[in-house]
């Protein structure tokens, strides 16, 4: 998918999404304001929408975007994703 069909875009003024691109029960991210948020259509095509908070998760997020699922698991075990 290239980043014009990428349906999950920070922009300056606020993050812009367009559902009708995302694939159900696929998870899609972005950083905007130094948080992650993470979203994802569901198979009633409800959006859901979760911000990642600590600073550790959104650099190691930002350094490694294709382990995004890795680096959640990683940190949810530990209870630091809030």
């Amino acid at each position: 998918m290239t980043a014009l069909d990428y349906p999950v875009i920070a922009q300056p003024d606020g993050i812009k999404l367009n559902p009708e691109k995302m694939v159900i029960d696929q998870l899609y991210h972005c950083i905007f304001e130094e948080k992650v948020y993470l979203f994802y259509k569901d198979q009633d095509e409800l959006l859901h929408c979760y911000e990642v908070q600590d600073p550790t998760v959104t650099k190691e997020i930002s350094e490694n975007p294709e382990d995004i699922e890795k680096i959640l698991e990683k940190y949810s075990q530990s209870s630091q994703i809030g």
